[in-house]
């Protein structure tokens, strides 16, 4: 499992974001929104995260050369970090240079979590981090990766890949998943949601969903699943299933599937459970201590059910996750 976080009422958990010559700036921009930004509208004591940039070099050309970046940290700060992300770049054959690839193997033999977003997972390739384990990268550069790293166990058609203390995403956007989600596994559901929310994003997509889905923008006449997810979010602890959501669509089971598969990338029972493990975690965060309740306003149905769901999605047992996440004792209950 990822390092764990000390979450909002100790120290910031520290981000350190290494920015090489020619980076992609939108997975740098995700980085600063996700970890980078005070959020006050959470009321905490303390910020999420504390966020740093460095860069082999004082200043340091982005992609296409659309602006050169100066002013950031030297790659020391990498040596004090709980969490080294590397961003992508288009140049993906030349490898990175080995003050950059030496800085990730330190950071990551000294226990700091590594993530990858978009193609940097060559960088963590490269650095010998993704040997034999499994990893995404963007699809454009699958054949690429292949030919040059055939001992990682690239999984080229999810949005990102949890190996525990290396994770790695696919193509840029699949970035704002995967950092949504160690926020999630830092912070818990409530904050994740409270951050996606400021992002207008969606809160919880699954690694395991496609990177392409065939049809972003719903076709006339409008076949957007929106007003469908909504309606079920309001009523995930009623015995909702796949039949009953496509006749709620009006349409068939086999056409539901096809515009959650187009437009999600994923199933309607992946997304229905996904959401109701989302709601037991914000029940549990909230101060819910009855497993049997937590279960059944989530719709997950027994107590045994919610801790096998649970462990898969956080990997934590309910008491493990009360206990990160829930109320401090003696804190009133949440609303």
């Amino acid at each position: 499992m990822p390092q764990e976080s000390s979450h909002v009422s100790g120290s910031p958990h520290r981000v350190v974001v290494i920015v090489d010559e020619g980076t992609n700036p939108f997975e740098v921009s995700v980085a600063t929104e996700l970890f980078g930004l005070p959020r006050p509208e959470l009321g905490l004591a303390r910020p999420l995260y504390e966020l740093t940039l460095c860069a082999p070099a004082p200043d340091v050309r982005m992609n296409h050369g659309f602006f050169t970046m100066t002013g950031v940290a030297g790659l020391d700060a990498a040596e004090d970090t709980d969490t080294l992300v590397v961003p992508g770049r288009p140049d993906n054959v030349v490898p990175r240079t080995a003050p950059v690839r030496d800085a990730i193997r330190r950071a990551h033999a000294r226990g700091a979590r590594v993530v990858s977003f978009c193609t940097g997972s060559f960088a963590l390739a490269e650095a010998g981090l993704l040997d034999g384990r499994r990893a995404t990268t963007h699809w454009r550069w699958v054949d690429e990766f292949r030919m040059l790293h055939p001992e990682v166990l690239l999984e080229p058609d999810v949005l990102f890949v949890d190996e525990g203390d290396v994770l790695s995403s696919a193509g840029s956007a699949a970035a704002l998943d995967l950092g949504l989600y160690l926020v999630r596994r830092d912070h818990g559901a409530e904050i994740a949601n409270a951050v996606s929310r400021r992002l207008v994003f969606a809160a919880h997509r699954d690694g395991g969903q496609r990177q392409f889905v065939e049809r972003p923008v719903p076709e006339v006449p409008d076949e957007s699943l929106a007003p469908l997810l909504e309606w079920a979010q309001e009523r995930l602890g009623e015995p909702l299933t796949v039949s009953g959501l496509a006749a709620r669509a009006a349409v068939s089971p086999a056409t539901l599937h096809r515009r959650f598969r187009a437009q999600l990338g994923t199933t309607p029972l992946a997304w229905l459970t996904g959401e109701r493990v989302a709601l037991a975690c914000r029940l549990i965060e909230r101060g819910e201590e009855r497993l049997d309740m937590v279960a059944e306003r989530s719709g997950l149905g027994t107590a045994a059910n919610l801790r096998a769901r649970l462990r898969r999605e956080t990997g934590l047992s309910p008491s493990a996750y009360r206990r990160r996440f829930g109320p401090a004792p003696g804190e009133p209950l949440k609303a």
